[in-house]
């Protein structure tokens, strides 16, 4: 059977007329729609344009920071000790990272990471982003750039270096990956020091790249330089030394501290055991605590010129009144104080030459608790440091309507109050200052201080003749004694606390002192921490390093020695007292 061809244009269907009003409805429902369209399109360019700009916004434009370059931390000299270096970011898209097993290798080993942590973090649940290391140096960032691994990117930073390394780290402090200070100068001065981040706007891509500026650019604020009134050469032979010292004694620690005793600024704060503060993996506690300022302690004999000098001023002794500290012991409410020898009869003078406790306690009965306690305070004692730096602590000082009879007389020779290291330097100034206490500073000071009256300037030159006696032969600190320069101070031992008692075998060593002894122009202090070679006197563990940190920062500082240069062997046995 043959099929027949069909002409559709011969279709009845087509033959039959549509009804016009059918093609008027189609075009009309057309102009409809075309007109709504234009509506819709009117009310999302015109009316309705916000909401669809700040989704445009939220997707792909992108506010970014300026980082602003945090100031400098120079020493007295300009000597810098700490600034900030450009510093590459890696960060990634983990889903669009595209990396064979052996770049992933590479990237690991430049990074200094395990394979594993990497792929844990390019495995993260955010897929969009991820810190793959902070801070990296320039060269390393550079290899990883040639790796050419697509997902992995790159942000600038600046990263803080701090060229003196650990000698002043307790000093400076350090600051995190965010450039913000953690300790120290960093974080006492972090406002100044940080500047203002500026901004941009711009339109990124999905893959953070960008692709257009929009709206103005403010520009950051760098931060200011702060300069310190620390002398990094200072410093740097002060640490030697006592770390020196601390090694030889088979100590736990140390602490140094040099205060120029006309400015009251600090050339010096030094702490063994120390770290470097842009490597600080597995640092401890103490490694980071800045023991000058944090730690308080019974200060013991270094309290007794201080008995000495308040008794002078409140006129109840004279430097050769007479008293008597035979048998070498004294018995007062329950409890007796015992001196290491049997001296007799002494002259206040003696007191302090021999580091008698029976004397001093025997002084500070001659006053009340009150007259004693306003003198404490007007030290320092008792009261938190103003000085430019966290973490310093204001040490113990109970009020005077709580002393028993018994705790006046052992505050005469340092036991029952406590206070830091930096707190009895600071406390000496009274004496080199022809007493008068002056503000102590971090940051440099052109002026001499201003300070305010604790003793007459009779009373304080006669304290530092006793200084002086207590260093020379016959006193307890003669290995204090340096070439060239006169020198005078006071040693001190102290046994630690433990629980509510004293460790009967766990001291603490200190000598604090001045030079030259007529016209003091430095201020030494030095604490031994648990010295256990058997040598835990503060004349022998402390006064040394004392010796040492005088005469080489006088010659620093350009003054002119004011004794003869002989040479001079001791052979005398040094005594000390609690």
């Amino acid at each position: 059977m043959s099929s027949k061809s069909v002409l559709y244009t011969s279709s009845p269907l087509l033959a039959s007329k549509t009804p016009v009003w059918r093609s008027k409805l189609i075009v009309a429902l057309i102009a409809l729609l075309f007109t709504g369209l234009a509506i819709r399109a009117a009310y999302i360019q015109v009316y309705a344009n916000a909401f669809f700009q700040r989704q445009g916004q939220v997707r792909f434009a992108r506010t970014l920071e300026l980082p602003a370059n945090r100031g400098r931390i120079l020493d007295r000299n300009g000597l810098i000790l700490a600034s900030s270096v450009p510093a590459s970011s890696i960060w990634a898209i983990p889903e669009d990272v595209k990396a064979s097993p052996a770049q992933l290798a590479e990237l690991a080993k430049l990074l200094e990471m395990p394979l594993a942590e990497l792929n844990k973090k390019l495995g993260d649940e955010d897929k969009t982003f991820v810190w793959v290391k902070r801070q990296l140096e320039e060269p390393v960032a550079q290899k990883i750039h040639a790796l050419g691994i697509p997902g992995i990117y790159q942000r600038k930073e600046y990263k803080r270096k701090y060229p003196e390394g650990e000698t002043i780290a307790h000093i400076v402090g350090f600051t995190n990956v965010e450039d913000k200070g953690q300790e120290g100068i960093e974080l006492t001065f972090n406002k100044e020091l940080s500047g203002k981040a500026g901004s941009r706007r711009v339109i990124k891509d999905r893959l953070g790249r960008v692709v257009e500026g929009v709206g103005e650019q403010v520009p950051p604020v760098d931060g200011k330089d702060i300069q310190l009134s620390v002398d990094s050469k200072v410093q740097f032979f002060a640490y030697q030394k006592l770390r020196d010292a601390v090694i030889a004694r088979k100590a736990k620690a140390g602490s140094v501290v040099v205060i120029d005793s006309i400015t009251g600024e600090v050339l010096a704060l030094a702490n063994y055991p120390s770290y470097v503060p842009d490597k600080r993996q597995n640092l401890t506690g103490e490694q980071l605590r800045n023991r000058a300022v944090t730690d308080t302690f019974e200060p013991g004999s270094t309290m007794k010129p201080i008995t000495v000098a308040m008794a002078l001023e409140a006129g109840r002794i004279k430097p050769q009144t007479l008293i008597e500290t035979g048998p070498g012991r004294f018995s007062i409410g329950g409890f007796t104080i015992s001196d290491t020898h049997n001296y007799g009869t002494l002259t206040v003078e003696g007191v302090i030459q021999k580091s008698s406790n029976v004397g001093a306690l025997k002084i500070a009965q001659k006053m009340t608790p009150h007259e004693m306690w306003d003198t404490y305070v007007a030290l320092g004692y008792g009261q938190k440091p103003k000085i430019e730096f966290p973490g310093a602590v204001s040490g113990r000082l109970r009020p005077w309507k709580t002393w028993r009879p018994v705790e006046q007389a052992t505050m005469a020779y340092g036991y029952g109050l406590s206070a830091s290291l930096f707190q009895m330097a600071h406390s000496y100034t009274s004496f080199a200052h022809d007493g008068q206490i002056i503000p102590a500073t971090m940051l440099k000071r052109s002026e001499p201080a201003v300070g305010v009256k604790v003793f007459s300037p009779e009373n304080a030159r006669a304290v530092r003749r006793m200084l002086q006696m207590a260093a020379a032969p016959g006193g307890t600190g003669q290995l204090a004694q340096t070439v060239g320069y006169s020198v005078g101070g006071k040693s001190g031992t102290a046994h630690k606390q433990v629980g509510k008692g004293y460790a009967s075998n766990k001291y603490r060593a200190w000598f604090t002192g001045m030079a030259p002894i007529e016209s003091p122009r430095i201020i030494v202090g030095v604490m031994i921490d648990e010295p256990s070679d058997g040598k835990y006197f503060g004349g022998i563990a402390a006064a040394p390093v004392f010796s040492e940190v005088v005469q080489q920062t006088l010659r620093m500082m350009g003054v002119q020695p004011d004794v003869s240069v002989k040479p001079q062997i001791i052979t005398q046995t040094v005594e000390e007292s609690f």
